[in-house]
């Protein structure tokens, strides 16, 4: 029983910390606000609740006393609990009330702080928040207060200290703020930016002065998440503006979107290589993985028996972290799988088992399971027996040619998907409507996915980058334009849409 309030950043996953990072793939429930980027999000284990409780200024999907009371049911209940805020849970993220409230109730936590848009939004546009040429102080203000109300800011005092001035959460009220430094005495002269969305690679920033940067923010149409920076600071930031220079030197990258359709949770590393080089990258988890591993599930028996096997077999790296994560939960001593050989379909799934310290002894050079199943014929010894945690209704030619070679197995369902049908149906719109240049699919079953969310449309138009001939073949069936990787790995999947780009 637990609860850990982490500090997720401004919005880059680069940006969480390893200890953050670590609690959130080990959360049991996690309660997250607004502006989470997808990335992270995707990092929460498909066995984890996930309860949006969409903070914003001035609309709370969950009233903060309902957050409280729901982060005391969860931790009660034995879980441990996750409460994950953008930037650090103590700049005015409100970390200190939710804090103050578990320890009335006696309820252990942990703080893992996290890289403020205070200081990591400067960053991003160049501008240092301190030089000791120009200012020794720093200073953080919220642009609004509880329940709507003015904030009380001493705008004298802030002007006096001739410091850099950062207002979180203002861009409603940039006019004011603007105002009241002028007011105070603060030359209309001194330079100010405001940065919309820091450290995405959609991040817009103006610069002006107090006395114009109101009316830029306005002319530009700036919108929340945004930052404003006051001060002399904000004059190196067209000479230090690395973030925007990056974004410029893959400008004509940034306007082609890819569509990132895949089947299993997690961050994707396809969407994440894509957007280090500059392609709008929209990830789409088309499936919601429910595991099958439950007290007195069909696993349960089968980890009993052990022994009896002689081979691991992994589809997918979806099997690989249920298999691991109910050994783990339910105290096993992973040892006893010393004597089991191992196989695996993909170079993907094959990492995840290395992960825990375990050398893959067969993956056929192609991308599917009858090559795997006609590969284990050849190495699988009289008298050996096949252990295959994997989906529910997985693929049938694995098992076929498996039961034709005289091969003995347990086939065993340790999760089932669920199609997300709301979130894909969105992805096919986008894709259909020529919104998006590509389409990127990992699997076969995504490719399935996004079909069936199709709902009868028209799937010509779709631009399908697949990893492998299995998936193209999938993708084909449905009338898709396709291109094919070189090899069935990310890395080369990259390669074929920069070619294509």
């Amino acid at each position: 029983m637990s609860v850990t309030l982490v500090g997720a950043g401004p919005g880059d996953r680069g940006l969480l910390t390893l200890k953050g990072a670590e609690h959130i793939e080990n959360a049991d429930v996690v309660l997250y606000d607004r502006f989470i980027s997808e990335e992270i999000l995707a990092m929460i284990p498909a066995s984890a609740e996930k309860i949006s409780v969409g903070k914003h200024a001035g609309s709370h999907s969950m009233p903060q006393e309902a957050i409280n009371r729901l982060l005391l049911e969860k931790a009660r209940q034995g879980l441990r609990v996750v409460r994950l805020k953008g930037g650090d849970p103590f700049v005015f993220g409100r970390g200190g009330e939710e804090l103050e409230f578990l320890a009335e109730n006696g309820i252990p936590f942990e703080i893992v702080p996290g890289v403020t848009s205070a200081i990591a939004g400067p960053a991003y546009a160049g501008i240092p928040v301190t030089h000791r040429d120009y200012v020794s102080s720093l200073h953080i203000i919220t642009g609004h207060a509880k329940n709507k109300k003015i904030p009380d800011i001493d705008y004298e005092a802030l002007v006096r200290t001739k410091g850099t001035l950062v207002f979180l959460m203002s861009v409603a009220a940039v006019d004011a703020i603007c105002e009241n430094c002028i007011a105070a005495g603060m030359d209309r002269n001194m330079p100010a930016a405001i940065i919309e969305n820091a450290s995405l690679n959609f991040q817009r920033k103006f610069l002006g002065t107090v006395k114009t940067l109101a009316s830029i923010a306005h002319e530009n149409a700036v919108v929340s998440p945004a930052i404003i920076v006051i001060g002399e600071v904000c004059r190196f930031s067209g000479r230090y503006d690395w973030f925007s220079r990056k974004l410029q030197d893959f400008h004509s990258r940034f306007t082609k979107r890819i569509i990132v359709v895949r089947g299993k949770p997690g961050a994707s590393r396809l969407s994440d290589m894509l957007g280090e080089l500059g392609f709008q990258a929209i990830g789409i988890q088309c499936f919601s993985i429910v595991p099958l591993t439950g007290p007195g599930c069909v696993l349960e028996k089968i980890i009993a028996a052990i022994q009896d096997y002689s081979w691991l077999v992994f589809t997918s790296s979806v099997g690989v972290n249920v298999f691991f994560d109910y050994l783990i939960h339910s105290g096993c001593d992973i040892r006893m799988l010393g004597s089991l050989k191992t196989a695996c379909v993909g170079s993907e799934t094959e990492k995840e088992i290395q992960k825990r310290g375990i050398k893959v002894d067969y993956r056929p050079s192609e991308y599917n399971g009858a090559s795997l199943a006609r590969g284990l014929a050849a190495l699988v010894k009289k008298g050996e027996k096949l252990l295959i945690p994997r989906a529910k209704a997985g693929e049938e030619e694995l098992t076929r040619i498996l039961v034709q070679e005289g091969i003995v197995f347990d086939d065993v369902p340790v999760y089932e998907k669920t199609i997300d049908m709301e979130r894909t149906r969105a992805a096919v719109s986008m894709a259909t409507e020529n919104r998006a240049d590509f389409a990127a699919f990992t699997s076969s079953s995504a490719v399935e996915c996004f079909a069936k969310a199709s709902a009868g449309m028209d799937l010509s138009a779709v631009k399908a980058v697949c990893i492998g001939e299995r998936t193209a073949a999938a993708a084909k069936s449905y009338g898709m334009e396709v291109y094919v990787s070189a090899q069935a790995t990310v890395e080369s999947m990259v390669e074929k849409i920069k070619e294509l780009a």
